[in-house]
């Protein structure tokens, strides 16, 4: 899963379509032209950026929702044709605890909802 790096290209993504869910929110942009040499190095497909603030805990806590996420976006992601867009994933404390299969229904969600899809509302976890 090709990644974004530098702050420019998390920037970048800034101002485009949002969606949010309990344990994260995410930000979406099409790239413009994803045959400059830039943006080659992610080919035509889409690249993910994940951000997580201190404010959500200490470095053990931060890397472990990173990987729970980037596991989540890899398992839902793999098959679809999203094309050259960019994504930025800002975590929320949720992504801790919550189930992964909850986890993953949020990311089809977010995705179908920034690419047109009609919105679903999001199941809580203490919901039945």
């Amino acid at each position: 899963m090709p990644t974004l790096k530098a702050r420019s290209e998390f920037l970048a993504v800034r101002g485009g379509r949002r969606q949010s869910t309990p344990a994260f929110l995410i930000e979406m942009r099409e790239r413009p032209d994803a045959s400059t040499a830039k943006m080659a190095r992610g080919g035509d497909g889409p690249r993910f950026g994940f951000t997580i603030t201190k404010k959500i805990g200490n470095a053990v806590t931060r890397n472990r929702i990173r990987r729970r996420l980037k596991a989540a976006f890899a398992a839902q992601t793999k098959d679809a044709k999203l094309g050259p867009r960019d994504y930025v994933i800002v975590a929320r404390h949720a992504a801790l605890d919550r189930p992964f299969d909850l986890l993953l229904g949020d990311v089809n969600r977010a995705i179908g909802a920034l690419h047109g899809a009609k919105p679903v509302r999001a199941e809580r976890k203490g919901s039945a």
